[in-house]
């Protein structure tokens, strides 16, 4: 890669950073927002149908969106034969997962005994079919780096979708507002990139090109696969050996953590798979993006988890009310394990990056093999224990996943751990000076106000008294960004 085209990736990176960071904190604003009007409006019975409804079509949703999308990526010479070709494999495809699923679901009903599911899940199942285009979409738009695109898409489908569900849970529709909601989502999202988005299917077809791209995607399509049915089967599980509210409880306190680190990871690993795979043949170059993903994230979503288990009580009393308190204790843990997702996405990216998706299933296979271990220690004791091991599994995740790139690009797992020790411990101490705040007899409003004022004033003087690198590439990309929109 000579030099220009080496300062065209950085533009592009630059911009798709800017643009995928912009529709991730703009969308997720306005869906908490949406997501905590409709908590004070529904009960958490509610919620517990609708999540674990989701998880059989999360389950089926990583077919038609996972495997194929990112061949397509990486592909170097990918045309609009293999865009086609894959375009009416997802869609033939997710019209048996939605023929099956509406077979199946008065079973699931019976199985959980909430007679309820069985009407819920064939109406949500209708999203697979639209994620099959969406899919297509989305891989056209990030193998050409054209991020501006998400934004408009997201945007529009989060407004949308969240008046949905607000005006049917005023109007009593209870569970159903939650489903039209993530439909109506789906759905805008998908029709924004129809129309934005050049690219469109040919009636052409070619087993051939398909054979080729099954050849990479397979792997990664597994891999999703066990991490989906792996990361679901607690809430399968809490959901049969527990109650609805315990499984609401378990799945409020992953949401808010999980909302955060998902914003910054999906804007940062989807803008590094389509830029670290141009530079697959420069190794150096893959550690150098690896390394900077690393500390950037980590810079960005330590202090924002660790803040945010730090003033879980009066948030949640705030936003939710005191019937959602029950949540507090599985945030803190969630806050905990999520932190470490940086060093995961990166270095899962870069082993993606340089085509070896053989490593990637292999290593899927090893952690989800130690977390079913760690599950079925704890599925008696109870949903608290169960969300405890998954901080424990979280740190023996990090070293699983830095170990290929000790040769793969001479990035060992003390660099990774150094990388991200000075955000850390920056965090950790902005988090001993806010938490006491809470102790004074101030109301939950001017209690978080005051957390998150001081907390935002000590991590940035912090950064700025230890000169850290991370703050400093921030302050120098947003003006660089800013100029690439421009041009």
């Amino acid at each position: 890669m000579d030099k220009a085209q080496n300062q065209s990736l950085k533009k592009k990176v630059f911009s798709g950073l800017f643009w995928t960071f912009g529709e991730r904190i703009i969308a997720q604003l306005i869906s908490l927002i949406v997501s905590l009007v409709l908590a004070r409006l529904l009960l958490p019975s509610d919620y517990g149908v609708v999540s674990l409804v989701l998880v059989f079509i999360s389950f089926a949703d990583v077919f038609v969106s996972s495997g194929f999308g990112n061949a397509l990526v990486q592909k170097k010479d990918a045309d609009n034969l293999d865009f086609s070709s894959v375009f009416f494999i997802n869609v033939g495809f997710s019209i048996v997962l939605y023929i099956v699923i509406f077979l199946f679901a008065p079973l699931i009903a019976d199985f959980y005994q909430m007679p309820l599911i069985k009407p819920v899940i064939r109406v949500f199942a209708l999203r697979i079919i639209v994620a099959a285009v969406n899919t297509i979409q989305r891989a056209y738009v990030s193998r050409h780096m054209l991020f501006k695109r998400f934004f408009w898409a997201t945007l529009f489908g989060t407004i949308i979708s969240g008046i949905v569900g607000i005006m049917m849970a005023r109007n009593g529709y209870g569970v159903w507002a939650l489903v039209a909601q993530y439909l109506t989502n789906s759905c805008i999202d998908t029709v924004v990139l129809w129309f934005t988005v050049k690219w469109r299917p040919e009636l052409r077809f070619s087993w051939k090109r398909a054979r080729v791209l099954l050849s990479f995607g397979w792997k990664l399509l597994v891999s999703a696969l066990i991490d989906t049915g792996y990361n679901e089967l607690r809430s399968l599980i809490i959901g049969k050996l527990y109650t609805a509210e315990d499984l609401a409880f378990y799945d409020r306190g992953d949401k808010f953590p999980k909302l955060v680190v998902v914003n910054v990871n999906s804007s940062i690993s989807g803008v590094l798979l389509p830029a670290m795979s141009k530079s697959q043949d420069n190794r150096e170059n893959v550690k150098k993006m690896t390394r900077r993903a690393i500390q950037v994230s980590s810079y960005v979503i330590w202090p924002l988890l660790i803040g945010l288990a730090a003033i879980a009580t009066p948030l949640t009393r705030l936003l939710l009310t005191e019937k959602w308190l029950p949540c507090v204790p599985y945030l803190r843990i969630f806050c905990l394990t999520y932190g470490f997702w940086p060093i995961h996405t990166s270095n899962l990216q870069a082993i993606n990056a340089m085509g070896r998706s053989d490593l990637f299933l292999k290593l899927e296979i090893i952690k989800k093999t130690a977390g079913i271990v760690a599950l079925l220690s704890t599925l008696w004791i109870g949903p608290l224990a169960m969300a405890e091991s998954l901080f424990v599994l979280g740190i023996l995740s990090t070293i699983i996943n830095a170990f290929p790139n000790r040769k793969l690009l001479n990035y060992s797992y003390l660099e990774q751990i150094k990388d991200i020790l000075p955000s850390l411990l920056t965090s950790l101490l902005m988090a001993v000076c806010i938490y006491p705040i809470q102790w004074f007899s101030f109301s939950d409003l001017i209690t978080v106000v005051l957390q998150i004022t001081v907390g935002f004033a000590v991590y940035m003087l912090l950064s700025i008294i230890t000169k850290n690198s991370s703050l400093q590439y921030l302050l120098k990309l947003l003006p660089k960004a800013g100029k690439s929109q421009k041009e």
